[in-house]
This record gives C-alpha cells, structure tokens and sequence, in this order.
C-alpha cells in the first residue's frame, strides 16, 4: 500500500463512499502481516516508496509461494530474487500472473497498472560471465520505475568497444557496473562521466579473484571520483540504489 492507496481509503471514509469495516478491512495487516514463518512488512511502501522485496535463497518453493501470494493484489509489483524454477512454479498456483527471469534468477509479478519508465540508468558489464548480475540489477531498476539500457561486455581487454558506447554513457543519469576479475573497467567508466557509478563486483575470475574479493577491493580503491560500491554479485541492491538516485534526479520524492 502507497500513501496514494491510504489517502484514497481515507477520502473515501470522509465522502460516505465506504465504511468504517472496509477501512479496517483494507488496513488490517499494516504494519505486517504474521504468516508464523514470516511477518511480511506491507508498510515498507509509505515507508520507502517500494514493497518488500523477497530474497528467495534458503527459503522452500510454498514459502516463496505464500509470501508471494500475501504481497500480490495491493496495487504494487512484487519481486523475488535469488530463485529458480521450482520456486517459479509453485508461485504460479496461486499467482498466475508471475514472470520468472531465468538468467536474473528473478520472479515478478507485475503492478496492475505500471507506471510510466523513467529514462536514465544504464547498466555494464566487462565480460558476458557477468551477465547474470547485470540482469539482477536491470529487473530492478526496471520494476521501480526506469528504463534500463543496456552496455555488454566492454571490459578493458578491448578498451574500444567501451568508446564506442561514449555517448550512451554521457546521456546516462545514473551508471551500475557489473565487473569481475579485475574490474579496472570502474575507474575508466568513471573518469568518462559526470554521474554517479554504482560498481558491482562478481565472483567471475580464476582462483586469485577469490571468489570477487579482488574486483570488490578494486572497485573500492578506484582513484577515479564518484563510485560507490555495493556487494559482492548483489545486482539487486545495485539497481534499486540506481533506480532511487534516478527518481530524485527526475523530482520524484517516493
């Protein structure tokens, strides 16, 4: 529920269009809603501007299922990350309408009325092996709101087809890049721009990389200004940090 949705319940107590009881009834589970397993937080949107979103990994298929189907009908998307097939199915018992994104590992159940995408987030890889994060983060940044273009596998082992993107990188408001093994492609996408860059370092490399440490610790010292660094393969958090950053370039305020 949006502070949109609350205003309109209220309005409409107010007008006489609607009850006391319905009121409660649209109200009952703010701020949570117990499922004994989980306590699913339907406040975070008057909170954040965005629901809760559900991390899939650890949790069994009907338990994605029924905090999918807790979220689904209050006029908001709903997101899973870190899931697979399996989850996807069981999901689709109860909420036909969701979409499972193989490569992003994500499941989404789309708003029933989407809100207009806002330009100005693009997302890069170095290598193709990185993939997968940069789709993360694109599901993301898409589903609250921005349209996401998209710069694939542009590591600096072939400097030129990262300038051959010059000008998709110069119009972007906001930049997530995806990199791994060494990730010095961060600090040349940020010496290129005057937005802010959001570095994402994966677990891609041989056993020196280990396991992103490597391309993380790169990232953090960049000499080049203006990035910030999110965790280790987490796309998600990477896109939804872009897409809020976008927001308040565009006066958003949720």
């Amino acid at each position: 529920m949006y502070d949109t949705d609350l205003r309109r319940h209220l309005e409409a107590l107010r007008d006489g269009n609607q009850s006391v009881d319905g009121v409660l009834k649209a109200l009952r589970d703010l701020p949570y809603q117990d499922l004994g397993f989980a306590k699913v937080d339907h406040h975070r949107p008057l909170r954040t501007g965005f629901p809760e979103v559900v991390f899939g990994l650890g949790k069994t298929t009907h338990e994605v299922a029924q905090i999918v189907a807790s979220l689904t009908g209050r006029g908001h998307p709903v997101l899973v990350t870190r899931t697979g097939p399996e989850a996807y199915i069981e999901v689709c018992r109860d909420t036909p309408d969701a979409e499972f994104n193989e490569l992003a590992g994500t499941i989404v159940v789309p708003a029933p009325e989407p809100e207009a995408l806002m330009k100005g987030v693009l997302v890069l890889t170095a290598g193709t092996v990185d993939l997968a994060v940069a789709e993360e983060a694109a599901v993301t940044a898409g589903l609250m709101g921005s349209e996401v273009v998209r710069v694939n596998d542009v590591g600096v082992a072939g400097l030129h087809r990262l300038l051959d993107s010059l000008s998709a990188l110069q119009e972007a408001r906001v930049i997530v890049v995806v990199a791994g093994m060494d990730a010095a492609v961060t600090g040349v996408v940020a010496g290129l721009v005057s937005a802010p860059v959001i570095a994402v370092p994966t677990s891609s490399g041989y056993g020196a990389s280990f396991e992103g440490l490597a391309a993380l610790l790169a990232m953090l010292n960049s000499c080049a200004p203006g990035v910030a660094v999110v965790n280790i393969d987490n796309g998600f958090g990477a896109g939804y940090m872009a897409a809020q950053i976008n927001r308040m370039d565009h006066g958003g305020s949720d």
